[in-house]
Parts: structure tokens; sequence; C-alpha cells
């Protein structure tokens, strides 16, 4: 159906408003729209695949037929001509009625042909059918000629490019098994290196099952992260500096230390951000860089190098150690000890680096190190998913691989297991407009005739429904909620889907490092503001807003003090406080009428006007996480009032965001415990898992690829842009059945451009 009745007022999809969409859904869902012709309630109902329509709530029912007096009603309806006034569009000379002015309409869905016809691979002729790669075979593991290549070779350098979903796992124990068990090499001179515990783990549980391998020779392979290895091989020459009770495990403590050099600058840690900090002084760490090797571009990074030195020298006074210097330790260990670096050359003949392009400088020189007599490295990795420059990572070191290994062999496993024919030729138009890359282009093993997806949201909100909705369609027809997984660049981006999945019976989970929207340091100072307005004497709303208004937490012991004294609110109390500073006292004079201005107010105006008034903006420019590149305050802010958007009062938006906050720890303490549920993940937290469907929000132009790589490109840095790019590739490659990707004509309240990446997916489409 296209018709409804709202009010007493005829409702035709065809005239409405695509933004309004939402407020439909939403109405629908309070029983307050109904059947033009049978009068009962019907909901309005709008998905991915299937067009938007009204449904009769009663699922026994079947839809009346359109009505024809409101179909005569719209017959001479015209769209009036309008004006844009404060970024909305207003008709001219006429009111806004029932039928609203459509200032964007429905946009059909758009699938993406692949590039060229499906074509199965041959298997060709086998190199090897004797032997241990026999046996393998004859155990059910198979390997395909690249796979059985790379495995075989074993003397010198070797770089497998192993692409998404071509199965390196396989390849990386195969030639483990093939050394010990073919070559004789002893397990003890084989040094198997992961970026994870779960991945070693994985990869000794596999050859543990190997023919001949088994659990004896396996426990006897040196295997484990860059971490776990290098700190092993420093606790044993020095166990005394690096017994690990000294080890700084928790994040708090390095805050701690921060926090207190912090002082010397002036820097209140309710302003800076120090969390921040300590992640550019690991990527400095991670570079091999001391403090006075940094060469600050900002005055942020110029005050972090001042706590990252500060930092270094409090934790040599108590002979401390974090989790980086168990690589930078073990890597001036072996420069300053040739005859211990000499043992464990002479100790280790074979390396095999999982997800080489994710090594960064301090790993990849340590490699090197242990390496220079024998060269028999095997690098496993795919330069197609390097997504980690953020902590150091860079793929110059697997594409000039050959500079420090010019006898290299390079092998290309361009067979993916993973994904559909769609999905794969898709990932590969995506990647291809790569320069900085070794060309490769994958082959998928089958075709599902499922293309992937573009959808058009109006905004976020939008784009959770559809998601949502899609989902409970596919669940209903026999679907697993294991099967769903929904990406995203960076965590604010969930907000809505979140919201969407909390208000409906979906199992769901989420990282275990991932915090509720409205915990955000810069969103909590916001609702502060409201809270107040509500309740003037509310003392959890103090700390927050202090701040904003640049004033020190020590003064809220004089603030409660003096309003039992002068007994007055909270609020008056602290707009009385003295602070010798003409603009901060100014402010505080404002504090009493603006906050209680807003009480009155939606919650979108009251927070424009904290922003403006008592200026809020201001704060957030000032403080220290507009130094990072990928999650400023601003941002959250106008996330923030996207959220507000869908509220008419203050005391209900604060309710919704306690009550997220609440389900936010919920959903991780049961998240832990569910097998079979739907995820909610960044891009770079599921790299390496896979998903049957798979759901990308906000694919436009600021999200992906992110501001910070637009910025980079506009001076001539293409870098970050190509790493973004990588990050869609990744996206598009957890995917083995379904994609959807979704483009939403707003975000953040703005008109958003579809992302450049699609581009060439919609050049000649069929």
């Amino acid at each position: 159906m296209q018709t409804a009745v709202y009010q007493g007022k005829p409702l035709h999809l065809k005239t409405e408003s695509l933004e309004n969409f939402q407020k439909l859904y939403d109405k629908g869902k309070k029983g307050e729209l109904t059947c033009p012709t049978c009068g009962e309630t019907v909901r309005f109902h709008f998905s991915i695949e299937n067009e938007p329509s009204f449904r009769h709530t009663n699922m026994y029912k079947q839809d009346c037929p359109e009505s024809p007096t409101i179909a005569e009603a719209l017959t001479d309806y015209k769209t009036p001509e309008y004006i844009d006034k404060n970024g909305f569009r207003i008709p001219k000379a006429r009111q806004i009625q029932t039928v609203a002015v459509s200032r964007s309409t429905y946009k059909p869905i758009k699938r993406i042909a692949s590039s060229s016809p499906f074509l199965r691979s041959q298997p060709g002729q086998p190199l090897e059918t004797k032997g241990y790669f026999h046996q393998l075979q004859q155990s059910g593991i198979g390997l395909d000629l690249n796979q059985m290549e790379a495995a075989a070779h074993t003397d010198g350098a070797l770089l497998v490019l192993a692409g998404a979903g071509s199965g390196k796992t396989r390849v990386l124990t195969a030639r483990t098994a093939y050394l010990i068990n073919e070559k004789n090499i002893d397990p003890k001179n084989i040094m198997l290196v992961t970026f994870t515990a779960k991945a070693a783990a994985e990869m000794k549980t596999r050859l543990s099952r190997y023919p001949a391998t088994g659990p004896d020779k396996t426990r006897q392979l040196v295997a484990g992260t860059f971490h776990s290895i290098f700190y092993r091989i420093l606790s044993f020459h020095d166990p005394a500096s690096w017994s690990s009770e000294k080890l700084l495990k928790q994040t708090w403590r390095k805050e701690q230390i921060v926090k207190e050099a912090g002082k010397a600058l002036g820097l209140d840690d309710k302003e800076f951000a120090f969390d921040l900090a300590l992640l550019q002084i690991s990527y400095w760490k991670n570079s091999l860089l001391s403090p006075s090797q940094v060469k600050p571009d900002t005055e942020w990074e110029e005050k972090t190098v001042f706590l990252f030195n500060a930092y270094e020298k409090s934790k040599q006074s108590q002979s401390l150690f974090d989790f980086d210097d168990m690589l930078v330790g073990c890597y001036h260990l072996f420069l300053d000890s040739p005859d211990i670096l000499g043992m464990y050359q002479n100790r280790f003949q074979y390396f095999l680096i999982d997800e080489f392009q994710d090594i960064n400088k301090v790993q990849y020189e340590l490699i090197k190190l242990l390496s220079a007599s024998t060269k028999n490295v095997c690098a496993v990795g795919d330069d197609d998913q390097s997504i980690y420059a953020f902590r150091g990572s860079n793929p110059a070191y697997l594409l000039e691989f050959e500079k420090d290994f010019p006898d290299a062999k390079i092998v290309v496993l361009s067979e993916n297991y993973r994904s559909n024919h769609e999905i794969v030729s898709t990932a590969n138009r995506v990647i291809s407009e790569n320069k900085q890359r070794r060309p490769k282009e994958m082959k998928a093993q089958f075709c599902e005739n499922h293309s992937p997806v573009l959808f058009y949201p109006f905004d976020e909100e939008q784009e959770a429904t559809m998601i949502v909705t899609d989902i409970q369609e596919k669940i209903a027809a026999g679907a697993d909620p294991g099967d769903f997984a929904i990406l995203f660049r960076t965590h604010t981006a969930s907000r809505a889907v979140f919201e969407r999945l909390a208000h409906s019976s979906l199992p769901f989970k989420v990282d275990n490092e991932a915090e509720s929207f409205y915990d955000r340091f810069i969103i909590k100072g916001m609702l502060a503001f409201l809270k107040l307005s509500l309740n003037e004497d509310d003392q959890s709303a103090l700390q927050p807003i202090l701040p904003a208004l640049f004033m020190k937490q020590a003064v809220i012991r004089d603030v409660k003090a003096n309003s039992i004294l002068n007994d007055c609110s909270l609020l008056e109390a602290l707009s009385r406080v003295k602070t010798g500073f003409a603009f901060q006292e100014r402010k505080l004079k404002k504090l009493v009428p603006v906050v209680r201005s807003l009480s009155a107010l939606s919650p979108l105006t009251a927070i424009e006007t904290v922003e403006k008034e008592l200026g809020y903006q201001e704060f957030v420019k000032k403080r220290g996480n507009e130094g990072n590149s990928t999650e400023k305050g601003s941002d959250d802010l106008r996330d923030l009032k996207v959220a507000a958007r869908n509220f008419t009062n203050i005391r209900e938006f604060i309710e919704h965001a306690e009550h997220m906050m609440a389900m936010m720890k919920e959903v991780k303490a049961i998240g832990r415990q569910l097998e079979k549920a739907i995820t909610l993940s960044t891009i770079h937290k599921a790299k390496g898992l896979e998903y049957d469907t798979v759901y990308l929000l906000g694919a436009v132009d600021g999200s992906m690829p992110h501001d910070h790589a637009l910025e980079a490109f506009r001076i001539g840095n293409s870098g970050p842009l190509e790493e973004e790019r990588r990050l869609l590739y990744v996206a598009i490659t957890r995917a083995k059945d379904q994609l959807y990707i979704s483009v939403p004509e707003q975000r953040r309240g703005k008109i958003a451009q579809q992302t450049r990446f699609l581009t060439p997916l919609l050049r000649n489409r069929k």
C-alpha cells in the first residue's frame, strides 16, 4: 500500500519527502497510522531490497486496495516552488500541509554488476604428488598449485602475496609441517610469528593434526606474537630488569604518569587528550624514534613530545617497562650484544611471518637482524590489506621486500575461497585504483548471482532502520543472527544502528573496547548542561561541565560549600565563583539564565544554545582531541545533534542517553556468552573474519575516505587515501554471500557525497 491516514489526513508515499520516512516509521510503531480503506492500524515498512510501503500490523490480514479518495485528492497536487533557508527547503506562498514538499525522494537500490563473467579456475598439474604433500592430500588437506609452490620453497627468502580468502593460514601451516617432516628441520630452529595470540594458537592446533607432525613436534616450535617471542628473549638474558612485575599493563597507570608530567605544562586531565597522546608515543616508539628524534608538526605534538620524554624518564627511574619496550628493548639488546645476536642467528634457521603487511619498523628490523645469515624469511601478507598506519605499520616493507632480500621468490595466492564471484569482482575493481600496490587480481571459486547492493537512506537513522529491518526479514526466512556483520569506519558511526538493535529483540554483540556514544567525553559534557537545566543540584552533572568553563575540578568542593552557606543551587553557586579572569567570570554570569532557558527548548536547540552562548564550540576546538586525525570532538557534537532530532524534550533525550549507556554495558556482558549474534564492528577489528552477509555503513566522502585522508590528499599526499581504499577492500572481502553498502544522502546533518571509491564500480554498469 502506498497510502495511509495520520490524524485524519491522508498520506501518500509518492509525495512524502524521503527525510520524513523515519518519522513515518516511528509513528507506525506507535500505532498512529491507519488504513484509509478499513481503518485498521498500519505500519510503514522500508528495508533495503523492498520498496517502502504501508502494511497492516495484523499479519493475517492482506493489505487493502489503494483508496480512490486519496488518489483523487492527489491528482491535482503539484510540487510548489520553494526557497532554501537555514539548510531547509520551504515552499513559497503556501504553508506546509499534509502532503510534504519532496526535498528528496526515494532512490531505488543499485546492484553492482561483475566486471567479467565467472570462470572456474582449472586445477592444472600438481607440482609434486609424492612425499609429504601426498600425505596432506590423503588427509584431506589439499593445496592448489600456488599454495603448494609457496609451501615447497624452503631455501632463501620467499614473499607470499596472499589475497583475501586465499588460504594463507593453510600455506603457513603446510609449509611449517613440510619443513619439519620433509626437510627434517628441527622445530626448535623455526620461528613462526603471528600478530595475535589467537592466530598462533590456531596454527599450532592445525599443525598438531597434520600427518607425522603431532603435538610433540608442535610444542617445540617457537610460535607466537612478536611481543611474546622477543619478551621471552629479553627476560631470559636479563630477568631482573624484565620481570613481569615491572610491566606497565594497565592503561590508567600510563595515563597517571603522563598526567603528572602534564602539570608542568598546565594540562588539565579533563581537557587534554592524554589517551591519544599515549597512542602517539607508542607510534613513535614502534618507529624507533626517541623523544629527541621526534620533529613535531603541531602544537599538540609538541606537548606530546614533552610527555613522551617525561614518560620515558619516569619509567626508567622506577625500572618499569611497557609493551612497546619489549620490542625496542630486544632490538637494542641485539645491537649492543653481538654475541647474543649471533647465538639466535645460529639458533633460528627459518622465519615465517604472518600478516607481513602490518609489520612496523622495529618488528622489521628485528627480523632483518635475526635472518641476516640465512635469509630464510617467508613473509606472508597482502599489501591490499595494510590498514594499520596509525600504529606504525607500513606496507612499504612488503612492497620493497626485494631491496633487503634481492633473491626473494614471489608467489601470488590469487584464488579466493571465501567470497562469491560478484563480491570478489567488486573488491578487485575497488583496489585496482590504488597506485602503490603489487598488481594482482583475485579469482572466486563460485558464483551465487548475489550482486553487491548500494542502497540510499536519507541519514544515519534511516540507514539503521533499513539494515535492522532487512536482517529481521532474513532471519524470519531462516537465516542465523551469527551470519550478519555491520561494519563501520569509526565507533561513532554505529550510534544509530546500536540504538535500533537495542530496541529490537535481535541478539547482537560489540567489541569489548567500544564505549557508548553517550559516554564520550565531549558528549558527556554537553549532556551535563542539559541535565542541569532539569535539576540545578545534580552533582553528577557538575564535574563534566567544568572543563568547558576552563575551570579546575578542585572548585567543586568550594561550590558545594557555597551552595550550603548561601542556600542556593549548585548551579547558582558555580556562577558566583571568582576566578580572577574576566572572560571566565563573564561566562559564569551567563550560566544561570542560559542553563535555565534550556528546559523549555528542544534538545537540538538546547545543544546549539550551549555551543553559542556558553562557548562550547570554542572549548571543543581548544581541547586536545581535535589533534587526533580520526575522531574529533566537533564530529561528536554533530553526531549528537543528529540523535537529538528524534526527541521533543530534554528529559526524554537524557533518559534515552542513560538507557543506551546501560545497554552498552549489558550488551558487552551478554555478548561474550552469545555464540550466534549479529556483530557490530569497526572494519579494523573485523579484519581476518568473515560473515555470510555484511552491511557497510556510511560509504560517503568524509567517512570513507575519512576527512583526514581527504585533507592529506589536498596537499599532495595520497598515502592516507590509498589506505582508506584498502580499508574498503577489507570490508568488502569480509562478505561471503551478500554485501550491502549504504550511501546516505546526509551525514552529520549535512549533504553527503557518495564515496569516490565507488565510482569505478558504476562505470558501464549493466
